[in-house]
């Protein structure tokens, strides 16, 4: 299933984890609520070690990175089954529950960051939404299904990060 993304179904999980599929919907009423859930649990693991995470500024930002580059590796092709009619900043703002933990996981790093590129604090929320767009799995795991490590792929997306931050932040600054 993780290899194989266009094949989940609610049948196909109820087998794997030893289930019959009415008792996989009692407790999921949908496939997207399951995978809702999947998605969620996943960024909670991130979320947690980025709050236990001792390095401070890039460093803490850059080792967030590649611990979401390893949860890519083990969990990746399934979280990719997800995508939302509503843009980033509009389930931010709503208070949508998965990015609310997107959010708390990443807002240590990117502020750190942000403090290492002199960016302001206001532009918080779109730094976060320039993460979501640089590092999206569905890109990521493109990048590595062209024989791309992981590594490889996301240090390449760091310095493309850093440059549309500090562009949007110049931006801001220009209006």
């Amino acid at each position: 299933m993780r290899g194989d993304p266009g094949h989940v179904s609610m049948p196909v999980i109820a087998e794997q984890a030893g289930l019959s599929t009415a008792t996989a919907y009692r407790y999921f009423p949908s496939l997207e609520e399951l995978l809702n859930t999947y998605l969620h649990n996943v960024i909670v693991e991130l979320r947690d070690y980025s709050h236990d995470c001792p390095k401070t500024g890039m460093a803490l930002f850059e080792d967030v990175v590649q611990e979401w580059g390893r949860l890519l590796t083990v969990y990746g092709a399934a979280m990719i089954q997800l995508r939302s009619r509503e843009g980033f900043l509009a389930r931010l703002r709503g208070g949508d529950e998965v990015i609310g933990t997107v959010r708390d996981a990443w807002e240590r790093p990117i502020r750190s960051a942000m403090r290492k590129l002199d960016i302001p604090d206001e532009e918080f929320d779109y730094a976060l939404f320039l993460y979501n767009f640089v590092f999206d799995p569905r890109e990521v795991l493109d990048l590595v299904g062209q024989g791309m490590r992981v590594e490889d792929a996301l240090s390449r997306l760091l310095p493309v990060y850093y440059a549309a931050l500090r562009g949007w932040a110049g931006q801001a600054s220009a209006d």
